[in-house]
């Protein structure tokens, strides 16, 4: 059984399924999802429902990201609201659009709430953990302040007291590259931004990336830094 991270997608549909075909994922993968699967890409909504298809069907690990926290919130008020579109929601609900405008929230179906809703802070194994952003080295995971393991850049976060491996996203990497402190990786690469979509199995240090073009490329992490 792999463990598979893989970065923030940010509607990068294209990206994904070439990810999928190029690893390719087996049924008893565990696939741990980084968060922001939502916003400034072209397809969150179907980002939302093949990640929802993978868990009925293959083990998934979806955590909450930064983007996600604005989706969610962007229900209670209109502030709420133009606070997530300002930022790629706009993106978000126009791919919900039955009628090719800019989308509202109502457009968005309950399983897709549902799922957003039950998204988790973090995860861990005997080896690592996995949050979306970044976490304090010297506090134990279950400490850990929302805007640290939502917001908070990676930036030499030192080792975590746990002993484990930090694998986070929430960072781009402009290298198009995962950064790896050992102790610490961060596998945004900017899917969004015109970059790669990562997966990284964290067990062997293999990694894949695949771009809203269909491209793929792999390496190995202790090639990078």
């Amino acid at each position: 059984m792999r463990h598979l991270a893989i970065g923030d997608i940010h509607g990068c549909f294209r990206a994904l399924c070439a990810l999928a075909d190029v690893v390719p994922f087996r049924p008893d993968d565990v696939l741990v999802t980084l968060g922001d699967y939502v916003d400034r890409g072209p397809d969150s909504c179907a980002v939302l429902d093949w990640l929802i298809a993978r868990q009925k069907h293959g083990g998934l690990v979806a955590l909450r990201g930064n983007h996600e926290v604005m989706m969610l919130q962007a229900r209670d008020s209109d502030e709420a609201l133009r606070c997530w579109l300002d930022v790629g929601g706009d993106a978000a609900l126009a791919s919900y659009s039955p009628f090719g405008d800019a989308g509202r929230l109502v457009d968005v179906p309950d399983a897709h709430w549902e799922f957003l809703g039950a998204t988790r802070s973090y995860f861990e194994i005997e080896t690592h953990f996995f949050v979306h952003a970044n976490a304090y080295p010297e506090s134990a995971l279950e400490d850990q302040p929302e805007f640290m393991l939502y917001w908070e850049f990676f930036d030499d976060p030192g080792p975590h007291e746990s002993g484990k491996v930090m694998v986070c996203g929430h960072t781009p990497q402009r290298s198009g590259l995962p950064r790896n402190l050992g102790h610490a990786v961060c596998i945004d690469t900017g899917a969004f931004k015109g970059g790669w979509l990562t997966c990284l199995d964290v067990g062997s240090g293999h990694y894949w990336q695949a771009n809203e073009r269909g491209q793929t490329r792999d390496g190995w992490l202790d090639e990078v830094e």
